[in-house]
């Protein structure tokens, strides 16, 4: 039976699609370099077929780190766990969370919360393909599976197929007349529901996921539950994550916004030497002075100015505000 992959108090950056790409996590890692970082969802049929040099490769630094899968089928699950151990994940996660329609027809996310046997199932034959330890992130409920007795039935199922370590988005998905980000933001947020499963899962690893935008908030959530993760905020305004990493490590110093910039530049030249578009590493920055004068400037110089010019290279010497 896989153990969790820490006793100590957890702090996380949530995996979005689209978002947390290599690129993302790299600079992350830059701000916070202790966080555990996931990869976006990435499907087993994906992993199965596609390239897995392309979509498994991450840079040394982003350790800890975490591959999130989509899946359903047994075999293919546990096929893409033998994948993390021999890429060099520390982590893999099965996604029950995400409520989408495309993830939906696919038969994994949130749905698979009204067939915990399956689920277990699935997590049975990650744990036994792999030695890392293999997670699960969900939802409190899924439509009208959405009682306590459910979710507590739903973990106690997952838990005894092999599962130690749980995040829990502390929202109900709704699969139908609600969007993917309308399902982030509408259904409430029950905390106390989180909080209840560690009281009845002592020995479970409870982490809390959902609308956790400050230090305060985070620092009372970790008074109760094994660790937090953050989504948005940390994309929206990145420089947060300094905030974040002091939680796990009190003495940080907290680097320059500017001395990010300078650290983020030589990974972004390597990257165009290989072929990367400058933008697809810029869009990374566009929150890291949000709050602070002149950041509107510097958006719309990243937002513009990365479209004009010819000589990528030279666009990245001279980033900055002035």
């Amino acid at each position: 039976m896989n153990k969790p992959s820490s006793t100590q108090k957890i702090v996380s950056l949530a995996p979005m699609m689209d978002w947390t790409d290599k690129h993302f996590r790299y600079f992350a890692r830059l701000l916070a370099p202790c966080i555990r970082l996931y990869t976006e969802m990435i499907s087993c049929q994906a992993l199965i077929h596609g390239d897995k040099n392309r979509l498994l490769a991450f840079d040394p630094s982003e350790h800890p780190i975490a591959l999130q899968v989509g899946g359903s089928d047994p075999k293919q699950l546990a096929f893409c766990a033998t994948l993390a151990e021999q890429f060099g994940y520390d982590e893999i996660n099965l996604n029950v969370g995400c409520p989408s329609d495309r993830v939906q027809e696919a038969r994994i996310g949130a749905c698979l919360m009204a067939d915990p046997n399956c689920v277990a199932e699935g997590v049975a034959a990650m744990c036994a393909a792999t030695a890392i330890p293999v997670t699960v992130k969900t939802r409190i409920g899924v439509d009208d599976h959405d009682s306590y007795e459910h979710l507590y039935h739903f973990i106690n199922t997952v838990h005894q197929a092999g599962c130690q370590e749980f995040i829990i988005h502390a929202r109900k998905a709704w699969l139908s007349g609600l969007s993917p980000k309308e399902n982030r933001e509408i259904p409430p947020l029950d905390y106390p529901r989180v909080y209840q499963l560690k009281k009845d899962f002592p020995q479970l690893s409870i982490i809390i996921n959902g609308g956790i935008n400050t230090i305060d908030a985070a620092q009372e959530h970790l008074t109760h539950v094994d660790g937090i993760m953050i989504g948005r905020q940390a994309y929206q305004q990145p420089y947060f994550l300094t905030a974040l990493e002091s939680i796990l490590s009190p003495n940080y110093q907290a680097p320059s916004r500017e001395e990010i910039i300078d650290r983020y530049k030589p990974y972004m030249m390597n990257e165009i030497k290989k072929g990367v578009r400058l933008h697809d590493m810029t869009r990374h920055l566009l929150g890291l002075f949000n709050t602070l004068p002149g950041a509107r400037a510097w958006r719309r110089h990243l937002s513009t100015e990365v479209h004009k010019v010819e000589n990528t290279l030279e666009f990245i010497e001279l980033m900055g505000l002035t």
